[in-house]
């Protein structure tokens, strides 16, 4: 038991030096194990910048995504549950108790954690990374991406990680292009990412006083513009009209992290106003 909890709090000391490397707020406890931590650290940062391509081999592609495909048939996969169930009522049909919600949900997050582990031995992910909308393993890979969001440590990480599903939504838009409904669903799926991403990261710029999750912001926005762009040339009007309100919102969100920048430099006290976009900062004193 005690070599379990000692490896958990190395983990979890693990995830606390990547979220610092990354931007997030430094706690002022150090362990005795960060020095050994510091190599993996420094790896996991390469990682993130430079992620290495890992090439599946056709032939296990092909026949784990038709195992998985029987799979998801044999067992109902994927399929929604009746609207008249209830959630958080027994077999009785009684609801649930707070404390009992509540642990539910706590083992619900545990199984998470444990199917995005499956997932990622098994090979799924691979299976699944080029399914768009409509195809069998669409809902697999969504599921992964809300796994992956549970097992986040902190609002910085998960607004990343929100970002990170918005390029995914990009490279499926442009799969799909000439599919108006289609097309459409899924820039509204990117933008909502988005949003959320935004959201959790301007926040937490804000609340430290810090910028680096504005860099973090800046930087997503100029290579999102640049490739949600690409879509324009040689799309039909309906989908050139719907790709520039995406474009509209990458300028706002620019425009906010700029503000929000301004603010911080100039030490405004944190915004009372929030928006989709985050905290909605005051103009510093004698600016524009």
């Amino acid at each position: 038991m005690d070599d379990i909890l000692f490896s958990r709090r190395r983990a979890e000391r693990f995830a606390q030096l990547l979220d610092e490397a990354n931007g997030a707020r430094r706690h002022h406890v150090r362990s005795r194990v960060d020095g050994q931590l510091a190599p993996l650290v420094a790896v996991g940062q390469r990682l993130s910048v430079d992620p290495p391509a890992v090439e599946v081999d056709q032939d296990f592609r092909t026949g784990l995504r038709a195992m998985l495909l029987a799979t998801a048939e044999r067992e109902g996969m994927g399929t929604a549950p009746a609207a008249s169930e209830p959630a958080t009522t027994t077999a009785r049909g009684r609801l649930l108790p707070a404390v009992t919600a509540r642990r539910a949900r706590a083992r619900g997050a545990i199984l998470v954690g444990i199917a995005a582990g499956a997932i990622a031995v098994s090979g799924i992910s691979a299976a699944s990374e080029n399914a768009v909308p409509g195809d069998a393993l669409y809902g697999m890979k969504r599921s992964t991406e809300r796994a992956q969001l549970a097992l986040a440590s902190s609002d910085i990480s998960r607004g990343q990680l929100f970002l990170d599903f918005a390029r995914t939504r990009l490279g499926e838009a442009a799969k799909l292009r000439g599919d108006r409904i289609g097309y459409s669903a899924v820039l509204d799926d990117m933008d909502a990412d988005t949003r959320q991403g935004v959201r959790l990261l301007t926040t937490a710029a804000v609340q430290r006083a810090e910028s680096g999750s504005l860099d973090t912001l800046n930087s997503f926005v100029t290579s999102q513009r640049r490739a949600v762009s690409g879509l324009v040339d040689g799309s039909t009007r309906a989908d050139r009209d719907r790709t520039q309100r995406s474009l509209h919102l990458l300028d706002s969100i620019r425009e906010r992290s700029d503000e929000l920048r301004e603010a911080i430099a100039c030490g405004l006290p944190v915004p009372s106003a929030s928006d989709a976009l985050g905290p909605d900062p005051s103009t510093c004193p004698g600016a524009r």
